[in-house]
């Protein structure tokens, strides 16, 4: 096996592993330090890709600067286990609905999808060029690049609806 098949599988498995850690560990704060570690890898999959500027870009925001605003979140929030009041049920099945709705709509994106069939076009432009990278992000990509930073917002509020203390009626 050639040493960059053995990186990316050794990637693969640190980024499926701390993923799944982050989604199933009790503690928020244990939760937030995977997602860094996550991060981390993911930006290593751009380096194997040869895109060392939306790597080092990837540390920056997300593992930087996104993940330190929830880690303040959370700390600042004070979570405890004992005081927690428990969601209503309502609320679960609504994620769950959610969830599955989410899962039935990617899977039917896949399904539909068809590959590119065709020769690759070299049009000699470099895209590790951050002139070229903005102009491609800001024009063919500008709407995707803004659902994402929508997506960045509602993920951020949902963190501090959860985490906000709900009053007990004592």
């Amino acid at each position: 096996m050639s040493t960059i098949l053995i990186i990316f599988c050794v990637l693969a498995a640190i980024t499926l592993s701390t993923a799944f850690l982050t989604i199933f560990s009790r503690n928020p704060i244990h939760s937030a330090l995977y997602l860094v570690i996550c991060f981390f890898s993911i930006a290593g999959h751009y380096l194997l890709l040869n895109s060392q500027f939306l790597a080092i870009m990837h540390l920056i925001v997300y593992s930087g600067a996104i993940m330190i605003l929830f880690l303040f979140t959370i700390m600042l929030m004070n979570l405890n286990k004992e005081n927690e009041v428990h969601k209503p049920r309502i609320t679960r099945l609504g994620a769950i609905v959610s969830f599955c709705l989410i899962c039935i709509v990617l899977i039917l994106v896949f399904i539909n999808s068809k590959p590119i069939i065709g020769e690759y076009v070299h049009t000699g432009e470099d895209y590790q060029s951050i002139k070229v990278l903005g102009h491609v992000l800001l024009n063919e990509y500008m709407v995707p690049f803004e659902f994402a930073s929508i997506l960045l917002l509602v993920a951020m509020i949902g963190a501090v609806l959860l985490s906000k203390k709900e009053k007990t009626g004592k």
